[in-house]
């Protein structure tokens, strides 16, 4: 596939760009100032992305748009959803985007403790990560684009294992780690998963 890649600077970014380079797509790695990457990208250094030409030419003939973009603490909120809001207005076709497991309530077969007492305290602490994810999905179904929103719980640098689990329509239960590496490859293989267009879909280990 042909897919670009947003946030291809940052940690689960730069997994997203190798794992896609390892399948054999073709990539185009969208940064907002020059870094370095994975040789067999193509780079585009988009300062704003206020500049929909330079967006929409970055997706060009693209299959698929994948972002990495949200914020990494809550002093950062509101960033996903602004960033994703510009990239609709490019009118990407499919894309592909990081939330969190904590944007929606617990599944009800998930634990006593993280439907009581874990993920209602997570959700007060980081209020503003959340809000902001939320704002972002709003944005992605108030759009004609056929979208698909990760909710991961908490991301581990830790090696793929290739056994998460996934969830469509919501989190999964009794989630509460995966790594980067294996959140990037769920969301590369959901581009080959009609069930998860227009769809929120939980990931974890």
């Amino acid at each position: 596939m042909r897919v670009t890649i947003f946030g291809a600077g940052g940690r689960t970014g730069r997994l997203l760009v190798s794992r896609a380079l390892d399948r054999g797509d073709a990539v185009t790695a969208v940064l907002r100032r020059p870094d370095g990457l994975d040789p067999r990208a193509s780079v585009r250094v988009v300062p704003d992305f206020a500049d929909t030409d330079a967006v929409r030419a970055a997706i060009d003939e693209s299959d698929a748009v994948l972002s990495a973009i949200g914020p990494r603490s809550r002093k950062e909120a509101p960033v996903a959803a602004p960033a994703t809001r510009l990239l609709l207005a490019a009118e990407p076709r499919r894309i592909v985007v990081i939330s969190a497991a904590p944007v929606a309530p617990p599944p009800p077969d998930d634990s006593v403790i993280s439907r009581r007492i874990a993920l209602p305290l997570i959700g007060r602490i980081l209020r503003p990560v959340y809000d902001d994810l939320r704002a972002m999905e709003e944005e992605l179904a108030a759009s004609p684009a056929e979208w698909t929103a990760f909710r991961p719980p908490m991301l581990t640098n830790r090696a793929a294992t290739g056994r998460y689990r996934t969830r469509i329509g919501g989190s999964v239960p009794r989630g509460f780690t995966v790594s980067r590496a294996d959140l990037a490859d769920g969301m590369l293989n959901s581009l080959g998963r009609p069930e998860t267009v227009r769809q929120p879909v939980g990931i974890a280990g």
